[in-house]
């Protein structure tokens, strides 16, 4: 389907996937199968072509390109994103943490540089500064996010009391 219509290879799935989502309620079994054969693998052979294009000679002699990107593309998702959560309900450190581990255009973003690669319309500095910038501003906020802003009052308390005492704070006043 994708050579017939001159599109990348995942890109068909990607929208099956989209249309297939509202059934997702319907047959859990179906979709666990379907998830462990996309994950297990479709998804590696993809994301490893898609990273063998990535040049880091490229990346270690321009390193703003991809700074300002990545604040560009963080700046972005959190404008965007902030307001929703909060909207929803969800304060403080909460919203930032929600706001901060949405990987938002991972997948997509990878899809699209890999076809203005393969199409002539991005060159391969720019398609390694494209994929670093969407793979740090899902790896780089979820650490951020984990480390400092998790909500560390929805878990379980066994599992609180490791979190807060690896965090520096003394497990005994977990109460106050």
């Amino acid at each position: 389907m994708a050579v017939w219509s001159g599109s990348e290879a995942v890109l068909p799935a990607y929208i099956i996937g989209m249309v297939l989502a509202g059934r997702g309620g319907k047959d859990h079994f179906l979709f666990r199968r379907l998830r462990t054969l996309t994950f297990g693998m479709l998804m590696p052979f993809y994301f490893i072509r898609a990273g063998s294009f990535v040049s880091l000679p490229v990346l270690i002699a321009a390193p703003l390109v991809f700074v300002a990107l990545f604040f560009a593309k963080m700046g972005s998702k959190l404008v965007g994103l902030l307001p929703t959560i909060r909207a929803f309900g969800y304060s403080g450190h909460d919203g930032v943490y929600y706001s901060l581990m949405m990987s938002t255009g991972l997948t997509f973003g990878t899809i699209s540089a890999l076809f203005g690669l393969n199409h002539g319309i991005i060159d391969p500095g720019q398609y390694s500064h494209l994929v670093a910038t969407v793979i740090g501003s899902a790896v780089i906020p979820t650490a951020i996010a984990t480390a400092r802003f998790m909500p560390r009052h929805l878990l379980p308390q066994q599992e609180r009391e490791f979190k807060e005492s690896a965090y520096g704070v003394p497990v005994g006043d977990l109460e106050t």
